[in-house]
């Protein structure tokens, strides 16, 4: 066991303090699911047709149903086309009325759109239809990006600067882009200030369970991750609510971001650095004042030989990502990582970003979306301890990219059934979500877990970027980005076999791996245990 397999034990593996902590690291992860999904709601979409105001300079007196029937021409459904209008002539309403126009153009002055009252989102303020309509996925796929800088750089920063310094740096930028994209003048503005804040979300995402882990018995980091990122459902539910309540997007931002002043001000008085990640970088007097403050709030005590026998170990030497590509079992472990991160992100954020397209009422399907999270997060704990964590994360891979093919072979005409199967798609992308983080942390050790961690969620946020790319397919055919959605996954579980088992091997600090006969790695640590995996 490892020296500090040997504190907790003193202190207690799993006691009030690490159950206090767990539970205020869920916190952050609600407002990472307002910011995430966020735009489903923010960005919503209305009824639209061109702005025709020229007519009235002709014919003042003209109804509103009327200005639209001399000036937009009709689809072959009957309806009213959403992006053209009769060219405008110099005619009097008269002469409109008796001949007709029939030059046909595009939007010129805009569009006009039919919101309830007090509604509002970017699409009718910074008029996100026809052809601006895929600033939308732009917007979106640039705010992927943004995951993926902070995968790069915030989440290799915490095995450097400490996981503290970088949660509690993450919280002060996401709530400055989340209150500044509030007053965005424009869309160009609002994709910068995205941008900005999607950095910050990798950050959160990726520390938070870790101070948790670290802090708790090996046998707990799973229940720790799970735990931490269940929020993320209640944070959908809880923003479904309230964007049904509060229909102006700007106001909705406020009031879902400003309340993170609070947590911030509270983050910062209790959140404890991880004891663990301090003696892995020789800050012993540090670690040993964490230590005592836990053992304090367990209601134990430290035995001063136990303090004193603390071996410091690498602290001369800081794990880089480069150390992942050096050492083979390592690479090996990153390459397939990267795979299912890509499948994961590719799977979820197509199928959550794609909310509105299901044919349901979007905040009763949102709603939806965000319980049946719940389940597939919590679910996941016994299944994992059971199965193991190669079997499930190779299964709901499968699974999920199944449900979205299904979508593919029911009508359009039962909407229902299909948004059935969705939520099943939506349920598995979500597992395979709450494994993947705890499988990814458990195969790196300490020194380099961040940057483990970093380097495949910087490839998943790719899935990222290009799953609302993926959607602008469905020109070309509707069933496309559903095809891409699908067989990605169902490849990356297959991959997924070819991982070792990870469940009930404790947290290595330090590692010098060797291969055995069977191919397996032998992980030993510091402390002279062996482990197989």
């Amino acid at each position: 066991m490892s020296s500090f397999g040997q504190i907790l034990k003193e202190i207690g593996e799993f006691g009030l303090f690490q159950k206090r902590l767990v539970a205020a690291l869920c916190i952050p992860t609600i407002f990472v699911a307002f910011d995430e999904i966020g735009q489903v709601f923010t960005g919503m979409n209305f009824p639209h047709h061109c702005n025709t105001d020229w007519i009235l300079d002709r014919g003042p007196n003209l109804t509103v149903e009327r200005q639209i029937n001399l000036t937009i021409p009709v689809n072959k459904d009957g309806k009213y086309e959403s992006c053209e209008m009769f060219k405008p002539v110099d005619w009097d309403s008269e002469k409109i009325e008796a001949f007709g126009i029939n030059t046909t153009t595009g939007c010129i002055n805009g569009s006009d759109y039919e919101t309830p009252k007090g509604a509002s989102s970017i699409v009718t303020e910074f008029d996100l239809v026809c052809a601006r309509s895929s600033l939308i996925e732009v917007s979106q796929s640039i705010y992927m990006a943004g995951l993926l800088v902070g995968a790069l750089v915030l989440v290799p920063m915490a095995d450097r600067f400490g996981r503290r310094f970088v949660v509690l740096l993450s919280l002060l930028q996401l709530l400055l882009c989340g209150v500044a994209v509030a007053f965005s003048p424009n869309i160009y503005v609002y994709i910068v200030i995205k941008f900005l804040g999607g950095i910050s979300i990798s950050g959160i995402l990726a520390n938070s369970f870790v101070i948790g882990g670290e802090w708790s018995d090996s046998s707990k980091f799973a229940l720790c991750t799970i735990i931490c990122h269940t929020s993320f459902p209640l944070g959908l539910m809880m923003m479904s609510g309230v964007a049904y309540l509060i229909r102006n997007w700007r106001i909705l931002q406020l009031v879902l971001f400003c309340p993170l002043v609070l947590v911030l001000g509270i983050f910062y008085w209790i959140l404890p650095e991880s004891a663990r990640w301090l003696l892995t970088q020789g800050k012993k007097e540090e670690a040993i004042k964490e230590i005592c403050r836990a053992a304090r709030v367990n209601g134990r005590k430290v035995p001063e030989d136990l303090i004193e026998r603390l071996a410091v170990v690498g602290s001369s030497k800081r794990g880089t990502m480069l150390d992942i590509f050096r050492t083979s079992y390592l690479r090996k472990h990153a390459l397939v990582m990267s795979t299912i991160w890509f499948a994961t992100n590719l799977m979820y954020y197509g199928l959550s970003l794609g909310v509105g397209n299901f044919g349901l009422d979007i905040y009763l399907t949102q709603f939806i979306f965000g319980l049946v999270e719940v389940p597939a997060r919590l679910g996941t704990l016994p299944f994992i301890q059971h199965f193991g964590r190669r079997m499930f994360q190779a299964g709901v891979l499968i699974f999920g990219g199944c449900a979205c093919l299904g979508t593919l072979v029911i009508p359009k005409d039962l909407p229902q059934v299909v948004t059935v199967i969705a939520v099943l798609g939506k349920f598995a992308a979500t597992a395979s979500f709450s494994v993947i983080y705890v499988y990814t942390a458990e195969l790196y050790p300490t020194v380099i877990r961040q940057n483990g961690v970093g380097l495949n969620s910087m490839c998943g946020r790719v899935g990222g970027i290009l799953a609302p790319l993926v959607r602008l397919l469905d020109v070309y055919h509707h069933t496309i980005p559903m095809l891409i959605y699908g067989t990605i996954p169902i490849a990356a579980g297959g991959f997924a076999l070819l991982l070792p088992e990870t469940c009930n091997v404790e947290l290595q600090d330090h590692t010098e791996p060797r291969e055995l006969e069977n191919g397996t790695a032998e992980i030993l640590s510091k402390s002279g245990v062996c482990t197989k995996m």
